[in-house]
């Protein structure tokens, strides 16, 4: 019975590891795609968040979008799956860790996970809970590559031969 349970998610892994090595890429296109026109407002909604001082924030916010390309590069190709995965886990940490922050301080803010972010108008209520639970699951997404990076279509296990690592027997 074991065997066959493992028999049958030897099978589905690989696959599902590519729908969410794509998915997780996916997200990370959206997300600098959507800051890059405008790095002076990426900076504005980091700023927004009140951590770092403007300046720190501005960089951070033109580096962002490129970093998030990049990431959604790398996952694409498949190149480097555990480093983006590694990187994409920390990054999620750090964005629940600031939307959580700014919650609790009882800051109105957009995120600017997927928009220019910065200040609400006067009236808009933050949704917080749904970007940390969205978060969440990207973070359990970029776990499952860190623990199964190896999928079809990606120049890593083009590099390996196409054999399954022995780091991911178990």
């Amino acid at each position: 019975m074991v065997t066959s349970a493992r028999a049958r998610w030897d099978l589905v892994q690989p696959w599902l590891g590519l729908a969410v090595r794509l998915g997780l890429a996916a997200v990370w296109f959206w997300a600098g795609s959507t800051k890059i026109g405008d790095l002076a407002a990426a900076g504005r909604a980091v700023n927004a968040y009140q951590i770092f001082p403007f300046d720190v924030a501005r960089a951070i916010g033109a580096a962002q979008p490129f970093v998030e390309i990049a990431l959604g590069v790398l996952l694409l190709l498949g190149l480097a799956i555990r480093l983006a995965a590694g990187i994409s886990a920390l990054l999620m940490l750090l964005f629940i860790a600031g939307i959580s922050s700014a919650w609790i301080r009882g800051l109105a803010i957009d995120c600017g996970c997927f928009s220019e972010g910065g200040p609400l108008a006067v009236g808009q209520t933050p949704s917080y809970l749904p970007e940390i639970l969205r978060d969440i699951g990207f973070l359990i997404m970029a776990a499952f590559l860190l623990r199964w990076p190896r999928s079809p279509f990606s120049i890593d296990r083009w590099m390996a031969g196409g054999q399954r690592l022995e780091d991911e027997d178990e």
